[in-house]
């Protein structure tokens, strides 16, 4: 109710018909006092005061309706100032011969006169052209600010919709190879079967609900890379070298699902045909200004190659580092004829 009635306050000062009979109601109310000689403001005050009104209202709508938009919008100053001084002297103008020649043929009988010098009437001008261009800029200036807030809510809505659906492509991918080992498990009814269940749950906590968070610690996906690691090895048989080096000084938060993809990816790409000579070797180094990640795996002999596709994977998470850390992130890979890497650097300093 509360917010339904800011709207409405909002949508009424944003009224340009609104605004400006509030600008010359005022405008009005301070002339006829500055006119009015009198404790009491006669009628011949009020029917003066309109008048010289009427002569403000020309060069005020002439800036406004002319060369705001045409010059002062475009950055063309200079032409701007010397159209200020043009309206300036044609109102001036205006309001001397109005109240000096003619306003005895209009309103016979109440012998107006001219009150004022050009340069008390310049005076009178220019702040109302500086004024009511002011309220103009600043109308705009709001209108821009809302503008740009709008603009920034729809792409943050844009980068969550973005962000939901990479992790939707991670995750179902991720799930199918971890279910994979226990499957492997399951037929050969091994005794391990039910400790990788229970890895495997945890594994699929993490996945289903902690993914869904906007940050996690580090800690807890290095917890689950450990799980990972460990159902592999029920798959290789521990044949596999898999190295894991940590220097954690500080636990930091980084994005869920966002190392455990490039561990699957070197498992899927790496480890296959002779496993004797296959080798993992990931380094994860962070503080609380940084983190620096890298994982190397060996590339499979061309017999053993069936897909050596890394692309998509990898793209995923570049373009989820690209969201989430625009100009804070380093991501590269390179590869030579026995060895693949990826080197992850995170910037958390402001």
């Amino acid at each position: 109710m509360k917010q339904s009635k800011k709207n409405k306050a909002y949508a009424i000062l944003q009224n340009s018909m609104f605004n400006h009979l509030l600008f010359w109601t005022v405008s009005y109310f301070i002339l006829i006092n500055i006119f009015s000689n009198a404790n009491k403001i006669l009628p011949v005050d009020r029917i003066y005061t309109l008048i010289f009104m009427v002569t403000l209202a020309l060069p005020v709508y002439l800036n406004l309706q002319f060369l705001i938009p045409r010059f002062l919008r475009t950055g063309k100053y200079l032409a701007y100032s010397l159209g200020v001084i043009q309206v300036l002297s044609l109102g001036v103008a205006f309001n001397a011969i109005l109240f000096g020649h003619l306003i005895d043929y209009i309103l016979p009988g109440y012998y107006f006169i001219s009150y004022y010098t050009l340069w008390d009437l310049a005076k009178f001008f220019l702040a109302f052209l500086i004024s009511s261009t002011l309220m103009k800029l600043s109308k705009e200036w709001f209108e821009l600010l809302k503008t740009q807030k709008e603009i920034s809510e729809l792409e943050k809505e844009k980068t969550a919709i973005e962000l939901k659906a990479l992790r939707s492509q991670v995750n179902p991918h991720f799930l199918f190879n971890t279910l994979n080992v226990l499957y492997t498990l399951a037929l050969d009814k091994a005794e391990e079967t039910p400790e990788v269940i229970i890895k495997l749950s945890d594994l699929l906590r993490y996945v289903i609900y902690d993914s869904n968070k906007d940050s996690i610690p580090l800690s807890a996906e290095l917890e689950q890379i450990n799980n990972y690691i460990s159902l592999q090895n029920y798959r290789t048989e521990n044949t596999a070298k898999v190295k894991l080096t940590k220097y954690i000084k500080e636990d930091i938060h980084i994005p869920p699902m966002l190392l455990i993809p490039l561990v699957e990816n070197s498992y899927k790409h790496g480890i296959k045909g002779d496993l004797d000579n296959t080798f993992i070797d990931i380094q994860i180094n962070a503080d609380k200004r940084k983190l620096d990640f890298e994982i190397e795996n060996n590339l499979p002999e061309a017999r053993d190659i069936k897909q050596t596709d890394h692309g998509v994977g990898l793209a995923n998470i570049q373009n989820r580092l690209a969201l989430l850390f625009p100009e804070k992130h380093l991501f590269q890979i390179s590869k030579d004829e026995h060895k693949f890497k990826v080197s992850l650097k995170l910037s958390h300093e402001d």
